[in-house]
C-alpha cells in the first residue's frame, strides 16, 4: 500500500512562487508515473504536470514556463515549483501515481493541499 502526503500549499500573491512536495511512503517511482493535478472550485479536476520514471515530463499549456515538476528518488518525493502564479492557478492541488503496467499495480491520490493567489 501506498500513501503520498502533500505539502507545501498556502497563501501567496499574484507574482510569487511555492514549492508543493509529495511524500511517497515507499520507493514507487521506478514504476510509477507521478503527476500532479488541481480541482478549482467548480471546475473539473484537471492533470498539471507529470514525470515518468525516465525524467520525461509534460504540463498543460497554462503552466507550461511557469511550472517545474521534478524528483529525488532517493527521497521518494516529487516537486512542484510553482513560479509567476495568478488568481486562475488557486486550487487544490493532488499529487497521483499510476503504474507503468496497469495489471501490476494500483492508482494512488494524495489528501491534497490548498493553494490561494489573491493579494
Amino acid at each position: 500500500q501506498v500513501q503520498l502526503v502533500e505539502s507545501g500549499g498556502g497563501l501567496v500573491q499574484p507574482g510569487g512562487s511555492l514549492r508543493l512536495s509529495c511524500a511517497a511512503s515507499i520507493s514507487i517511482f521506478a514504476s510509477y508515473v507521478m503527476g500532479w493535478y488541481r480541482q478549482a472550485p467548480g471546475k473539473q479536476r484537471e492533470l498539471v504536470a507529470r514525470i515518468t520514471p525516465g525524467g520525461n515530463t509534460d504540463y498543460v499549456d497554462s503552466v507550461k514556463g511557469r511550472f517545474t515538476i521534478s524528483k529525488d528518488n532517493a527521497k521518494n518525493t516529487v516537486y512542484l515549483q510553482m513560479n509567476s502564479l495568478t488568481p486562475e492557478d488557486t486550487a487544490v492541488y493532488y499529487c497521483k501515481s499510476d503504474p507503468v503496467f496497469i495489471a501490476l499495480g494500483s492508482a494512488y491520490w494524495g489528501q491534497g493541499t490548498q493553494v490561494t493567489v489573491s493579494s
